[in-house]
């Protein structure tokens, strides 16, 4: 492998997001309050899902598994950020840059392939709701489970792999608040086509198809609600799924807009925003989401909280 110096002993330095302004300030604040809301609303739906047994079905599991999912994502960029910011220390080893890498990359394909599953959880509650125990059964939503995981993990490691072959002879600076693969491309000489090309496959892979199976799932699903006679009924469907379909817009949407264009229309600065929306915003906005218009997760909140007393 071309690293430079043949070793893995040189740092990159990431410019961040923020300087010291006094608006940035109050911006780096602002982030380290989403930071908290996200890291203690997805905490906390864990638990409230491991503690309740009312939550103990496949649609909750999977639930708690996006909120694990967003909890290490959130953990994976913003504590290193903050402390880059707060200590004015922003080298990073190619070895932590190769860490962060994995873990997003991983997180992010795995939380792809979770949506998907969400999705097809809904249409069988929805469309077959007789045979849910059935198609959705425990041990099937477990193996699907481990699926999502296992195929975001291969995904990170392609990624890491290709990153850790490339040759950084250029300036070593990165234009983000954390490792991003697209931040990296400008800082290799070597020719980075390829790579790019197996990049937009694996986005292909980890968007397109989890999409065609939401898409898939939810245009059986309306049909479904719109045939339901019972006003009661259509109104509890579409609350589930609107929470679900908000969800996948909210995520999807930047993730698309962030790895389905080429390299060479990127911009640091639009690349800084979109990468806060999905990385940082996006991981809080999931459980006040789903505990807001869910009243099982509202009502067994409100259990919890009477027992605590």
């Amino acid at each position: 492998m071309l690293w430079r110096n043949q070793t893995l002993s040189f740092d990159f330095i990431l410019l961040g997001i923020f300087d010291h302004s006094s608006t940035h300030t109050f911006l780096f604040s602002l982030v380290l309050g989403i930071f908290t809301v996200a890291f203690m609303g997805n905490t906390a739906m864990i638990l409230l899902i491991y503690l309740d047994t009312q939550l103990h079905t496949p649609m909750y599991f999977l639930l708690s598994q996006l909120s694990l999912m967003d909890l290490m994502l959130i953990c994976t960029t913003v504590p290193r950020m903050a402390f880059g910011y707060l200590s004015g220390r922003k080298s990073i080893s190619l070895a932590g840059c190769g860490a962060q890498i994995f873990f997003y990359v991983s997180l992010l394909g795995a939380e792809c392939f979770l949506l998907a599953v969400m999705a097809y959880d809904r249409y069988v509650a929805i469309c077959h709701p007789l045979r849910y125990t059935i198609l959705m059964n425990q041990k099937l939503c477990a193996l699907m489970t481990v699926a999502s995981w296992i195929l975001g993990s291969l995904d990170g490691i392609i990624v890491l792999v290709e990153v850790l072959s490339l040759s950084y002879c250029n300036s070593l600076v990165i234009h983000h608040f954390f490792c991003d693969v697209a931040a990296l491309f400008p800082l290799s000489c070597t020719d980075t086509s390829a790579f790019e090309r197996l990049l937009f496959i694996c986005c292909v892979v980890m968007l397109i198809l989890p999409v065609s199976v939401i898409i898939i799932s939810y245009s059986h699903v309306l049909q479904a609600v719109i045939r339901m006679s019972s006003t009661e009924s259509r109104r509890k469907a579409f609350t589930t799924c609107s929470s679900h379909l908000s969800v996948v817009g909210l995520y999807y949407g930047a993730v698309m807009f962030m790895y389905m264009r080429p390299a060479s229309i990127h911009t640091p600065d639009q690349d800084k925003i979109v990468s806060a929306f999905y990385t940082i915003l996006t991981p809080m906005l999931n459980p006040l989401i789903y505990s807001l218009r869910n009243k099982e997760v509202s009502r067994g909140l409100q259990k919890l909280l009477r027992k605590g007393k």
